[in-house]
Formats: C-alpha cells, sequence, structure tokens
C-alpha cells in the first residue's frame, strides 16, 4: 500500500495527533494518535533469555558447544525454530528435532523473565506516550501462551491496552490481521497508527494493513539485511529516538 507523499517539515499537533519529526522521516509525515510495537527486540530486549533456554538443553544434552548471543542475534526475528536449528545442528525434519524443540520452549517458559528486560531507555518512552495519553500495544509473532506471562512479568500487561499473539488471529506477520485486529481494540484506525518493529515482516504487515511503520534499528536484524530497503517510514536507532521524537512533537 503506497501512501502519497507530502513535502518534509515541521508539523504541527492536530486533534491530538502528533507527527514524525523530519530527521527520523523517509517518505510521508506520520500523523500518530496510537503506537502498536513488536516485542522481541523492540520493546524487549529477549535475545538473553531465549539464550538462557537454548543453552540449557544444550547442556542437557551434552551434544553440541554453548551459544553466544550473536549467534542467536539475526535469529530471533525467524522464530523459535530458526534458533533450535542453530543450537541442535539438525534440520526440523530430523525425528529428535521435536522432542528437542519442545523442551527449548518448556525451559524458556519456566524461565520467561529470565534476563530479559525492556530495552534501555524504553520505559521513558512508554511513559511518554501513556503521558499524551496515546494509546499503545503489542503484536507480536510469539505465541500467547509465552507473550502473556512474559507482558505480565514486565509489568506491562495491565498498560498495554491490547496484546495481539502470533496465535491470536488465523494469519500471523507478515498478514495485516494482527494488526488490524490491534487498531481495532485500541479504538483507532490504521493510518493514524505507527507500528515499530526490527523485521522486515513487520513493515510489511504494517504497510499492508495501512498503518504508519518505523523500523528499531536496535533490534535483532542480520548484518545482511538493509532495514532502509523494506519502505519504512521512518527509522528509530535508540529508543532514545522514539523518546526524542515523541518529545519534539509539538
Amino acid at each position: 500500500m503506497v501512501r502519497g507523499e507530502a513535502s518534509l517539515g515541521i508539523f504541527s499537533r492536530i486533534m491530538g495527533e502528533i507527527s514524525i519529526p523530519h530527521r527520523y522521516t523517509r517518505h510521508s509525515p506520520a500523523k500518530c494518535r496510537a503506537i502498536l510495537f513488536d516485542l522481541d527486540g523492540t520493546l524487549a530486549d529477549t535475545a538473553p533469555g531465549l539464550l538462557f533456554a537454548l543453552n540449557q538443553v544444550i547442556a542437557e544434552e551434552g551434544s553440541a558447544s554453548p551459544l553466544s548471543l550473536g549467534d542467536i542475534h539475526p535469529l530471533v526475528s525467524q522464530g523459535g525454530r530458526a534458533m533450535a536449528r542453530r543450537a541442535f545442528g539438525i534440520d526440523p525434519e530430523t525425528p529428535d528435532f521435536s522432542r528437542l524443540f519442545e523442551r527449548f520452549l518448556a525451559v524458556y517458559r519456566d524461565n520467561i523473565a529470565t534476563r530479559t528486560r525492556l530495552f534501555s531507555g524504553m520505559e521513558a518512552v512508554l511513559a511518554q506516550i501513556e503521558a499524551r495519553a496515546m494509546p499503545w500495544g503489542v503484536v507480536t509473532n510469539k505465541s500467547g501462551y509465552l507473550t502473556n506471562p512474559l507482558m505480565k512479568a514486565l509489568g506491562l500487561d495491565r498498560r498495554a491496552a491490547c496484546i495481539v499473539s502470533g496465535d491470536t488471529t488465523t494469519h500471523r506477520k507478515p498478514y495485516p490481521d494482527p494488526l488490524l485486529l490491534a487498531c481495532r481494540q485500541l479504538g483507532t484506525i490504521p493510518p493514524i497508527c505507527l507500528y515499530i518493529g526490527d523485521a522486515a515482516k513487520d513493515i510489511e504487515a504494517g504497510l499492508r494493513a495501512g498503518t504508519h511503520t518505523a523500523v528499531a534499528l536496535f533490534g535483532y536484524i542480520s548484518p545482511s539485511e538493509e532495514p532502509k530497503m523494506w519502505g519504512a517510514d521512518c527509522l528509530f536507532s535508540s529508543p532514545q529516538d522514539i523518546f526524542d521524537w515523541l518529545v519534539d512533537s509539538p
């Protein structure tokens, strides 16, 4: 979905909308009344917790060397199966894969908040959003049985106006369905909502849903990827960038 081009500059606050200042913007100005976040790699730094669970299973099996954060960072956005494949060195078609994968998920579920936290500066971002009385929520491909306890452990379950998990809708990202549902739950419409994520499928889902989109460059992006080519409206290098955008918006 392509939105009309508009000249960049200083955009005013109109009827509760806030605009993305020009230094963050690549295409059209985004007047936003609501914000949605991806979870892993955007709102929360979950990679250390996922690594902990993977290495626990590796230690139990004694058949591989422990992984480092660098090993799994580029894989987090691809999901648990991609991480398990890297950790155990076997394809999903291998008979043992299902057992190891389910064990990994069980360990992760039982230690859902271990070594996981909001990205530095993200609490200030959420506080600023809430100070502006803007609704915000989460749209993730993570299954609900993992998403919900993690949001609770992070103290966000009662703050988020909506939580849409990977199994909430029939189709997950990059389909637009989760974002369309989230907008309905926020009581808003896609053209005045901003979705922030760290994966190409996040931006694709946002574009297909008709929201404005932003890339969290501080997330789990592989060096081989080119996020500037994903077609997002803006790029945030850090949570501080998001905070500054909010503060700069008149």
